[in-house]
């Protein structure tokens, strides 16, 4: 009987141990991610104010952007496990407000830019507090959604792509409702991870739902650009 009762004592302690875990890498995931917004509001108003992205033009800026985002991603997934780390993470996401500053200063051309600026702050903010409590309620193993995701993200780039060429504004708008959808459940997906202990590594989790909010962000930006800019 005490043998039994130590085997059950055990796995609780197990289960508490697991628990606690994952709610550290998720409490230390979102204060990162908090931290995060700080270069990359510096690296967009370093962008606006020298115009530097604008400079370059769009063939320049993509090559700057692909080079920089995926060594820079790169370097986090090899500096993951130590302090370096959460600063190359960092030196990323100032990185990434700089490539977001020629969306900016397009969308602050207008009268009511910075109103449409807050606006799309604000509803990236609500989507993620929305996704966050949704992942916190559902119980469905959500690990087989990764797939699909995947998928949908490799069509809506080769349809980014294609648009380059063919610039169709009606396209644009599109592939942006179904960018801010498809994000929206890339961050469902990545936040359940970390809450079923998928993902123990905080800096990794971080970099995954970082992207996740700035593509949401730019997209939705992007969308009160086209319908809501005044320039008047």
């Amino acid at each position: 009987m005490d043998q039994r009762l130590q085997t059950v004592y055990s796995g609780q302690g197990t289960a508490g141990s697991l628990s606690a875990q994952r709610n550290r890498v998720l409490r230390n995931t979102y204060w990162l991610l908090a931290l995060s917004l700080v270069p990359t509001v510096l690296g967009a108003w370093v962008g606006v104010s020298t115009g530097i992205m604008a400079a370059m033009g769009t063939g320049m800026s993509m090559i700057v952007f692909l080079v920089g985002a995926f060594g820079l991603m790169f370097a986090i997934e090899k500096t993951k496990d130590s302090a370096a780390g959460v600063a190359v993470l960092l030196a990323f996401t100032f990185f990434m407000g700089l490539m977001l500053s020629r969306m900016l200063a397009a969308v602050l051309g207008f009268s009511n830019g910075a109103q449409l600026v807050m606006l799309a702050f604000g509803g990236t903010a609500g989507v993620f507090l929305a996704v966050a409590t949704l992942a916190t309620v559902i119980k469905r193993d959500l690990t087989n959604m990764g797939k699909f995701l995947f998928v949908g993200l490799i069509l809506l780039f080769v349809a980014m792509l294609v648009n380059i060429f063919v610039q169709s504004s009606a396209l644009m708008m599109t592939l942006s409702v179904i960018a801010i959808g498809l994000f929206s459940a890339f961050l469902l997906y990545d936040i359940k991870r970390v809450i079923d202990g998928g993902e123990t590594n905080y800096i990794t989790a971080t970099l995954a739902i970082y992207l996740d909010l700035y593509n949401i962000f730019q997209n939705l930006l992007a969308l009160l650009g086209i319908f809501g800019g005044d320039r008047e």
